[in-house]
């Protein structure tokens, strides 16, 4: 084990290491650094064994192997404002409406702590931010995950933060996504539930569980069928949890296409599609997941407003392609 000025770390794997995590091991190694904050690099890319990248913590080490851990420097606790373009579909005094890109992450995390929606926010907002929380910062009221896309508001004041975040919790917001998922649900109009909690095996997934969890409600109606191997989804959320569409519908069956943490093997109906359909389905490289409607009443003026966008290019080519299967 070393540390370098440049604080690249080194641990050479002995044979007590022989089948541990990676995860835990570097956490052993270097107890400066928390297990959460390794866990990040890894998945983050700032970690090689053997001179290649690493990016899922729980492989396991065998004897000899050597890890090389990069830690960042430390970037100041206060998000720093960013130019990042931002699709802007609304913007007045006590709110801002966008359409989020895929890849966008919302807020500064361990991993991704700059670069976010929140740095962009500061940049293109500066000074008509009037305070959240004591602090000229914009209101976080719901959030997209980093490789979903659509439509999010953002409060710019303390009265539009508290109102909305009400508005979210007594589920008064109007909420449709998008989705192309494997296989056709049946009946093609119903309710995914179940509740929802963290997959005590592996915690960075959700899952539907016995106790512990949140009630979920999922409303879904098929839209259009893809030999009966995909479908392109339309679904209405009764409640808001992590990753709730991803989690029920994979729960039931049908993974979104591309999604990295839900669709852990190539499902039996891909085999029925053309090459060309097939390999572009499994080459997705996130979940076909698009916020297409927010609907909701302005916090201060009682106005009802209602945003709708198209997915991004990459998901209708991939529906095209799908449909000329």
């Amino acid at each position: 084990m070393t540390v370098s000025s440049q604080d690249l770390r080194t641990l050479v794997a002995a044979e007590q290491h022989a089948g541990e995590r990676i995860d835990r091991a570097l956490a052993a190694a270097f107890p400066d650094l928390s297990r959460s904050r390794i866990k990040a690099l890894i998945e983050a890319g700032h970690v090689t064994r053997d001179g290649a990248p690493v990016r899922e913590p729980a492989d396991s080490l065998r004897i000899g192997a050597t890890l090389v851990l990069s830690v960042p420097p430390p970037v100041p606790s206060t998000p720093e404002p960013e130019s990042i373009c931002l699709p802007v579909l609304y913007e007045d005094a006590d709110l801002i409406v966008i359409d989020k890109p895929a890849g966008l992450v919302v807020h500064p995390a361990p991993g991704n702590e700059t670069g976010t929606l929140v740095n962009a926010l500061l940049a293109h907002c500066g000074d008509s931010l009037s305070g959240i929380g004591g602090e000229r910062r914009p209101g976080i009221v719901h959030r997209l995950d980093k490789d979903t896309s659509g439509v999010m508001v953002v409060a710019k004041t303390e009265q539009a933060h508290v109102a909305l975040s009400n508005d979210f919790a007594a589920r008064r917001i109007d909420r449709k996504y998008l989705a192309l998922c494997w296989g056709v649900p049946s009946p093609g109009n119903g309710d995914f539930e179940g509740a929802i909690g963290r997959d005590k095996a592996d915690r960075k997934r959700m899952a539907i569980v016995a106790r512990g969890g949140k009630e979920a409600l999922t409303h879904y109606k098929v839209l259009k069928s893809f030999n009966a191997c995909a479908a392109l989804m339309e679904c209405k959320l009764a409640t808001g949890r992590t990753h709730q569409i991803r989690v029920h519908f994979s729960a039931n069956g049908h993974p979104l296409i591309g999604d990295p943490l839900y669709l852990r093997r190539i499902p039996a109906v891909a085999k029925r599609l053309p090459v060309e359909a097939r390999d572009a389905a499994l080459d997705f490289p996130r979940q076909a997941l698009h916020a297409a409607r927010l609907g909701f009443v302005h916090p201060r003026t009682g106005e009802e407003l209602l945003f709708e966008t198209l997915p991004p290019e990459d998901f209708r080519t991939l529906e095209l392609q799908l449909a000329e299967s």
